[in-house]
């Protein structure tokens, strides 16, 4: 049952004798105001990305049907992103910055939203430490690699992949882990190993990679917010 359901089914059993009240209750208009009231309700989620935001539009599908969770913010330091090319639900909004006003302009619109979770995905940026003061352990993010190996600043894409490869290295994955003040320093939240084969590439590892990202960020991202 979905919040404006579950508001209407509350109204239902309310005794008004008003015959302006059982007159709004049957326009369709008044349940724009309480659809609208339903998204004030949900958690929160604003994601932040620089490159093709393929993470950002399966996190954004896998919400977009559930009752107390939504992506309602999407930050890009990449104006030629891809992402902005996809339609997405007009409730979301859709942001290109320029990486000086990070600690500025972003931080301030930050802290009106009131996020309840912070998600980077493939966000190359590192984030300020006024982000992790202020947000704390609400800034989580994804490493294409098993942490602590393969992380650190300029460690990403095919650059780890190309690495796992030259170290002969016989399994790979993915980190989520909260974000600390250090690159890929955070604690870790969740980690999954995939084998890497004598005939795996670059590219094809990367390949591997993706589908662990998009079959588990959304489910970790879910379920830190379900047991806040």
């Amino acid at each position: 049952m979905s919040s404006v359901d579950k508001i209407k089914k509350l109204l239902s059993k309310l005794v008004f004798n008003s015959k302006l009240y059982h007159y709004l209750l049957n326009k369709k208009v008044f349940f724009t105001y309480i659809e609208t009231l339903s998204l004030f309700m949900k958690k929160k989620i604003v994601i932040f990305i620089s490159g093709t935001g393929s993470n950002a539009i399966n996190i954004i599908n896998y919400f977009s049907e559930t009752e107390n969770l939504t992506v309602t913010h999407v930050y890009s330091n990449n104006k030629n992103s891809p992402f902005f090319e996809h339609k997405l639900n007009s409730n979301i909004k859709v942001s290109y910055f320029q990486n000086n006003d990070l600690k500025t302009e972003v931080f301030d619109e930050l802290k009106l939203i009131k996020p309840d979770l912070i998600v980077l995905a493939g966000f190359l940026k590192k984030i300020p430490l006024i982000y992790i003061d202020y947000f704390k352990k609400m800034i989580i993010n994804i490493h294409p690699a098993l942490l602590p190996s393969y992380g650190g600043k300029g460690m990403y894409g095919s650059i780890i992949h190309n690495k796992v490869i030259e170290n002969n290295e016989k399994e790979t994955g993915i980190t989520i882990h909260y974000v600390s003040e250090q690159y890929d320093s955070g604690q870790i939240i969740f980690q999954r190993k995939i084998s890497v084969g004598d005939n795996d590439t670059a590219k094809t590892i990367e390949e591997k990679v993706h589908k662990l990202e998009h079959e588990y960020y959304p489910k970790i991202i879910e379920s830190i917010l379900k047991n806040k």
